[in-house]
């Protein structure tokens, strides 16, 4: 029951072998929820469903979206894989230590996602999870296969099944992706308002402000309160306006 809300999402995957194999690999180990963002293969094809064997259920039921924000929709916690060392303060962890993480609140969805065969995720893409793993391999030939790499993390998540605990804490819910996005949306617009960012810098600031939030992990409670303060903010800098004006 603990990994029926766990999505397993490729971002852009290209080789039908590797999709295949991955939905026999999700299905050995209890996962079925699977998303392809964008896919530049067919995840029903011939290759793909005989590589699949018996979990062709999985490729069947796979939902296809255009974006990654679309595949992460109503999740609450996202942890994504990367192979390359980044200048970034967010550390990246084993997927034994990160992915029981996914499993604390069950009844919620969450996800983990995975970047294309050849290059992986983008940063722009890793900043909508919060948390981040690397799979420890040999210096000699580090490089791992797609298919190789998501079963390893299924394997993990399913060995933590009978010991992960769900949070009994009733007050404490972390913030869906949806809401947490809209609440950024916000702050750039009210950042490029007042002027702290412009738009050609933009980007590159706001992908700071998302590292900083997605370790915080937000909860409903704190996006609702963060909001408010905007919204009292712009109410401030719209009355000192029309007042101004006068």
């Amino acid at each position: 029951m603990a990994l029926t809300g766990v999505r397993i999402v490729l971002v852009e995957p290209a080789g039908p072998i590797n999709v295949g194999a991955i939905a026999r690999v999700m299905k050995n180990f209890g996962l079925y929820n699977l998303i392809l963002v964008n896919p530049q293969c067919d995840p029903r094809s011939p290759e793909a469903m005989k590589m699949a064997v018996h979990a062709k259920d999985i490729l069947e039921s796979a939902v296809v979206v255009a974006t990654l924000p679309e595949a992460l929709q109503g999740c609450v916690r996202a942890i994504a894989t990367t192979a390359r060392v980044r200048d970034w303060e967010t550390p990246l962890e084993t997927p034994r230590n990160a992915l029981p993480w996914l499993l604390e609140e069950p009844e919620k969805p969450s996800a983990l996602i995975f970047g294309r065969e050849d290059r992986g995720l983008s940063n722009e893409e890793l900043n909508y999870a919060q948390r981040f793993i690397r799979i420890p391999t040999s210096d000699i030939y580090p490089s791992l296969n797609l298919a190789t790499a998501v079963g390893i993390c299924c394997y993990e998540l399913g060995q933590q099944v009978e010991i992960a605990q769900p949070q009994t804490n009733q007050e404490i819910e972390l913030a869906p992706f949806e809401l947490v996005e809209a609440y950024y949306q916000q702050l750039e617009s009210l950042l490029l308002n007042i002027g702290y960012i412009y738009p050609h810098t933009a980007a590159s600031r706001m992908e700071k402000f998302r590292q900083l939030y997605n370790r915080a992990r937000l909860t409903t409670n704190e996006v609702a309160m963060l909001r408010g303060v905007f919204r009292q903010v712009e109410w401030a800098l719209n009355n000192r306006n029309d007042d101004e004006n006068l």
